[in-house]
């Protein structure tokens, strides 16, 4: 065999990539249940990612490695939660660009980055680990609500199920696929006089139509005007979402 060969077949690198992570159907629909009995249960969301994402993330960060900044960004592996704790930094973003509708939201809706992470932290023992893929993982957590600033839903029942079909579209990961899908066959669509179930479709299809995020250098991001940087990264308005009233968003999903 040649030395090549055999570094091929013992490359711990080749191991990982044969060794996909077994999908737990059963803990994700079951913590899908308490998800939708509860939206604000956001320990359920890392159940169900974990339980079903496989090596998502994993091919996600080779993703990343082939854009034209993919690699500085790798090698550079900021943390976000830090900076987007940084209330001088957070400060220092001017009226209307990116960063400061996410320090406005963060602030309005009381609710912080190390919020997510500790609830993170508590669902994915893997998470903090020294690693590119973990580093990823961290950064995907982080932005979240980045994406929904940029992507336009609020965190009402409608708008976060919304936010979960864009984030399908845009990370192919199946455990966003199944929340979804829950969210919309809970929905109130059927019976209801506001278009719910094609409102998460249309999140989807926002999704898909954008600029891939997740090569986004964030630091950058959030100091472009927020009108601007959705024109470029191709994030069409939210129409069927933002037609419908605000006082009917948060009852779109029945829970229970």
């Amino acid at each position: 065999m040649a030395m090549t060969e055999t570094m091929t077949a013992t490359s711990p690198l080749a191991n990982a990539r044969s060794q996909k992570p077994r999908r737990q159907w059963i803990v994700a629909l079951k913590a899908l249940r308490r998800l939708l009995a509860d939206k604000e249960d956001t320990g359920q969301v890392f159940e169900i990612m974990g339980a079903l994402n496989g090596d998502s993330t994993m091919r996600s960060y080779r993703r990343l490695l082939e854009t034209p900044q993919g690699g500085r960004l790798a090698y550079e592996h900021v943390e976000l939660a830090p900076k987007l704790m940084d209330d001088a930094w957070l400060d220092s973003f001017e009226p209307g660009t990116v960063g400061a509708a996410y320090r406005d939201f963060v602030r309005s809706e009381n609710i912080s980055a190390e919020g997510l992470a500790e609830i993170s932290r508590a669902r994915q023992s893997k998470v903090e680990q020294a690693h590119p893929h973990a580093w990823f993982g961290r950064r995907t957590r982080d932005s979240h609500d980045i994406w929904h600033i940029l992507s336009g839903y609020h965190r009402d029942g409608l708008g976060e199920a919304c936010l979960v079909a864009f984030s399908y579209a845009q990370t192919g990961s199946l455990g966003w696929a199944v929340i979804a899908l829950g969210a919309a066959l809970r929905s109130r669509g059927g019976r209801a006089k506001h278009p719910y179930v094609r409102a998460i479709w249309q999140g989807y299809t926002r999704g898909k139509a954008a600029a891939w995020l997740a090569g986004e250098d964030y630091e950058q991001l959030l100091r472009e005007p927020l009108d601007a940087a959705r024109r470029r990264l191709n994030i069409t308005p939210a129409t069927l979402y933002d037609a419908i009233p605000a006082a009917d968003r948060d009852g779109a999903v029945r829970a229970g």
